[in-house]
Formats: C-alpha cells, structure tokens, sequence
C-alpha cells in the first residue's frame, strides 16, 4: 500500500509498505477521505517525532473486520485517540487527560491506503457514518469534536461577546458553535480571504487583525499559533472572562500577571475530543446544523501530498484540503 511519510513540511516521502495484518477484535478500513489537520503542519511540533506517517481525520471502508461489532463493507469514521474509561480523569469527565489517550493510535497513520484498528478503538472510536454524510465531510468530525469539547470547557453561553482571534477552519468551527449558542462573534484574521468566510459562516462582525480593538469580550479563543494574537488575547479579555488556547504559539508568552490576578482571567487549554463530543459531532453535521462541506476547499490525492501541504500552510484561497483516492 502506499504511505506517505513526514520528515518535515517540505519532506514527505511516498513510499511502498505491506497491509497491515489485524488480529482480533481489529478491523482493517480502507481511507478514503483524510484531512489535513493544522497541527500537522506545525513543523516545530511534528518533526520532534518524525519520520512519521502522520493524518488523523480518517473515514473509510471497512474491507476485514476481526469484529462482532461491525461488518465489511461498513462507511465508518475512525477516532485516532480513545480513553481508557477507567482512570482517575475519564472518571471525572476529563477523557482528553488520559494516558490511554495520549498514547493510542491507529496503525501507520491517516496518510495511508489502509489503516489497521486497534481492538480499543474499535470499542470505543468507531462510528458508523449516516448515509448522507459524505467521506470528505467526515473528515471533518474530528475537528469539530475539538472545537465541541473547548467550547464545552469554557461554558459559552447565549449573549456572550466573543472574540475569535484567527479564522482558518478551527476558528470557523468555534464561530458556528458559538452562534448555535447564541453568542455574539467577532472574529479576526490577517488574511482578507478567511476574514470573509469568517462572515460567510456567521461572525458577527469581522476585523483585520492588526486593527487594535476596542472590546471586552467575555469568552476569547484562540485559534491561531501567531505570538502576537495570543498575547493580544490578554487586551481584549473582559473581567472573570476565559481565554481558551485552542492553537497555540511555538514560543512561551509573557502574561501581564497583575491583571490576570486582578481582574480574575482564565486562561484555558483545550486538546483533542472525547466520545461524547465525536457523536456531537457526527449529529450536527447529520443535521446540517455545521456546514462542514463549505469548509472543504481542496481535495487531492495522496500521492499529492506534498503539494496539498502546500496549500494547506498558505491562506489564500485554501480552507480545509483534505486527501482522497
């Protein structure tokens, strides 16, 4: 099969491996859709464990199934990570903290023809796909999970001012989350074209992010690894409001700890998505309540690669650019 393996953001090599062989309560899934996530292009990140086949945001077919709960020929979405269920975090609610779940993985990864699925996610990630949600657009469960389980932590809320600080596709998601709950977005970007979808998917009110703002808003989240829009983030943050890092910058910042003491901010971080938010998930884009398809701008093939991340690090004209067959 083929598999495309990262070095880094301009070295990622196809090459020729064996199907992986699955034992039981495994499923082999063919990958028809992957996407491309932004943490995939975050280079200073990635490449601490390259090589690596990386792609997490996998829905496919399955074609073997070592499993009494799914049969071949199933349209299924593939949760790379999973909790345990058991220890001390999932017991309270906090599955993204557990160890199970930073360490599990499907075999090689999503940016390969077949993927091997562990018994454990099989349990507990794998999700028959209703008829009319596509493989591109399941691709997008994934990322919308994320956005689900940041905006569960921080307790939006119908009427809050909020700030979206950049608008690629995570910054999309968290602005039709949070005008479902009724809040007023503002969003900002550099780049013309995304602060123009920012519009087209229901922000409020768009602004150049290098325009200084005149707001407090009550909930600001991230989603953007610039080191100016995160330190910005502690400006525009009202009293007792939350600042969620939904991406972050590859440098530490400096907080203005006076403030953050006197005005009762809080600073919060979001990573991954439980199984609670992958169902979420999965039923808004059923039901047409997140247009996931809009946000899909590039589809290329996986011996594309390289040009697809291309794309995907330049924001003009590109949102969401996912790899299909």
């Amino acid at each position: 099969m083929l598999v495309a393996v990262y070095y880094n953001n301009q070295d990622i090599r196809l090459e020729e491996r064996p199907v992986p062989k699955i034992k039981t309560g495994e499923l082999l899934v063919k990958v028809l859709a992957s996407g491309i996530c932004g943490t995939d292009l975050m280079q200073w990140y990635r490449a601490k464990s390259a090589p690596r086949v990386l792609g997490h945001e996998i829905a496919g077919e399955i074609v073997e199934s070592k499993s009494k709960k799914f049969k071949i020929g199933s349209r299924v979405f593939v949760s790379h990570h999973v909790p345990c269920n058991t220890c001390k975090y999932c017991r309270s609610g906090n599955h993204t903290a557990c160890e199970q779940l930073h360490k599990g993985n499907y075999e090689p990864g999503g940016y390969s023809e077949f993927i091997r699925v562990p018994r454990e996610n099989v349990e507990l990630g794998t999700y028959v796909l209703p008829k009319n949600i596509s493989y591109p657009e399941a691709a997008m469960i994934e990322p919308l999970a994320c956005a689900i389980r940041s905006q569960r932590m921080i307790g939006m809320d119908k009427g809050q001012l909020v700030l979206v600080l950049g608008s690629g596709v995570s910054g999309l998601l968290n602005i039709c989350l949070a005008k479902l709950k009724g809040a007023k977005v503002v969003a900002t970007d550099i780049d013309g074209y995304r602060l123009k979808k920012a519009k087209e998917f229901g922000a409020d009110r768009v602004v150049d992010a290098r325009v200084k703002l005149k707001i407090k808003a009550d909930r600001i989240i991230v989603c953007t690894g610039a080191q100016e829009a995160a330190k910005s983030a502690f400006d525009y943050i009202d009293r007792k409001g939350v600042i969620l890092f939904f991406a972050i910058p590859e440098r530490n910042i400096e907080v203005p700890i006076v403030d953050f003491w006197r005005n009762e901010i809080t600073a919060a971080s979001s990573y991954g998505a439980a199984p609670l938010d992958l169902a979420e998930a999965i039923k808004l884009i059923k039901d047409r309540k997140v247009d996931v398809k809009s946000m899909i701008t590039h589809t290329l093939a996986l011996k594309d690669i390289q040009e697809a991340f291309k794309i995907a690090a330049s924001p003009k004209d590109a949102l969401k650019v996912v790899l299909v067959p």
